[in-house]
C-alpha cells in the first residue's frame, strides 16, 4: 500500500468515525444548570456559572478586598482602581471603564428612554433604574429605619429619614 493510499484510507476512516458520533447542531446548549435551568454550549462557561450558586468567589482584589467568581470579572474590576477609562463618548467626551457603561450612557444622547414601566408609563434610560422604580408599585419595602419602624422602597427615602431623625 502506498503512502497516498494510507492517507486516503486514514482520512476515510476518520470520516467514518465522525459519522458514528451523535450529530449536534452548531451552538446547541448541552449543559444545563440544575439550580436555575440556564443552558450552556461550553463546559467551561457552565462550570463558571455554577460558582454563582455555590457562593464561592475565589478571585480577590488586593486593593479593596472585593471578591469575584471569575478571573475576568476581577480584571475588569481592577480597572476602577487604575483610573483608566479607555471608552469615551464621542458626543460629550465622558469616559468609562467598561464598554457596556459607554453603551448605556449613549442612550441618553438619543433622547429615547427605551425602558418604560408597564404600570405608570414612566420611562428610563437604564433597565436597572426601571427595576428600582418598579419597587414603588410592588409595595416591597427593603430599607428599614432604626428610630421607629418605618420602611422604604428606595434607599433615598431611608437616607432622608436618617437625616431628619439623626441630624447628620
Amino acid at each position: 500500500m502506498t503512502s497516498t493510499q494510507k492517507d486516503q484510507h486514514g482520512a476515510r476512516s476518520q470520516r467514518s468515525q465522525e459519522a458514528d458520533k451523535p450529530h449536534r447542531r452548531k451552538g446547541e446548549k448541552k449543559y444545563s444548570c440544575d439550580e436555575c435551568g440556564k443552558n450552556f454550549t461550553h463546559l467551561g462557561n457552565f462550570k463558571a456559572h455554577q460558582l454563582v450558586h455555590s457562593g464561592d468567589k475565589p478571585y480577590r482584589c488586593d486593593l479593596c478586598g472585593k471578591r469575584f467568581t471569575q478571573k475576568g470579572h476581577l480584571k475588569s474590576h481592577q480597572l476602577i482602581h487604575s483610573g483608566v477609562k479607555p471608552y469615551s463618548c464621542e458626543l460629550c467626551g465622558k469616559s468609562f471603564t467598561h464598554p457596556a457603561s459607554l453603551k448605556t450612557h449613549q442612550v441618553i444622547h438619543g433622547g429615547v428612554k427605551p425602558y418604560s414601566c408597564d404600570l405608570c408609563g414612566k420611562s428610563f434610560n437604564d433597565p436597572a433604574d426601571l427595576k428600582k422604580h418598579q419597587l414603588i408599585h410592588s409595595g416591597v419595602k427593603v430599607y428599614i429605619g432604626e428610630f421607629f419602624v418605618k420602611s422604604f422602597t428606595q434607599a433615598g427615602g431611608l437616607k432622608r429619614y436618617q437625616f431628619i431623625h439623626s441630624g447628620l
